[in-house]
Formats: structure tokens, sequence, C-alpha cells
């Protein structure tokens, strides 16, 4: 399994907020305490970090903003949605591709039980 160390680490930094906080706050209130979490278990990371997007060797003039990047190799998106929807696959799998990063983890603070899904590219 592709980072299996790293994620389940993550996977429980993500586990501990929502223990705290339950479902039903907006994302940022998630990326918020996720930060400090992160932070206390000295994980890694960067918020909001910028990519570029390239189209045939141009860099666009858009960019997409991933959550969090952590150890440098693992996009991090945060949801709060009724459940992991298609959409958001999709989202982070397009991220993974612009970015060259491999492992995408969509985590769904949305629902009673916190609910992930590893995405790879």
């Amino acid at each position: 399994m592709l980072f299996k160390d790293e994620s389940y680490k993550i996977i429980g930094a993500c586990f501990e907020v929502h223990k705290v906080l339950g479902h039903g706050f907006k994302e940022v209130v998630y990326k918020d305490a996720l930060e400090l979490e992160l932070t206390r278990l000295d994980i890694p990371f960067q918020r909001e970090k910028p990519f570029t997007i390239t189209y045939k060797e141009q860099i666009l003039k858009h960019l997409f903003i991933a959550d969090f990047i952590v150890y440098n190799n693992i996009i991090l998106e945060i949801k709060n949605a009724g459940y992991i929807g298609e959409p958001y696959i999709k989202q982070t799998l397009n991220y993974l591709k612009a970015s060259g990063v491999r492992l995408g983890l969509v985590v769904n603070f949305g629902t009673p039980s916190m609910e992930f899904q590893r995405v790879v590219f």
C-alpha cells in the first residue's frame, strides 16, 4: 500500500478532529482543527498549497489549491458532504495528475461517522 504508515497517521489525526468536533461544521473549521492536530503530532504539512496546471507545455493562468500537502507526497482534501461522491474523487484525481503527487486522501467530516477514501494515480 502506497504510504501506508503516513496515511495511517493522517487518518488518525482526522479521526481525532472528528471525535472532538463531530459533524456539521463548515470545512474551514475542520481544516483549522486539523492544522492544529497535525502540528501537535509533528506531521509535516503545507496548508492550501497552490499548484500550476500545464496545458501543452504552457502554464495556465488559474491554479488549483490543495487543502493540505502532507509529508510532501500526499494530497489531503477535506469535505463536508453527505458522502464522498464521484465529483470529489475526480477532483482529487485531477489534482494528483496536475501535481505529480501519487496519493490523495479525501476525508469527509459531513457524516456522523467520518469517512475517507484513498485515491491513487
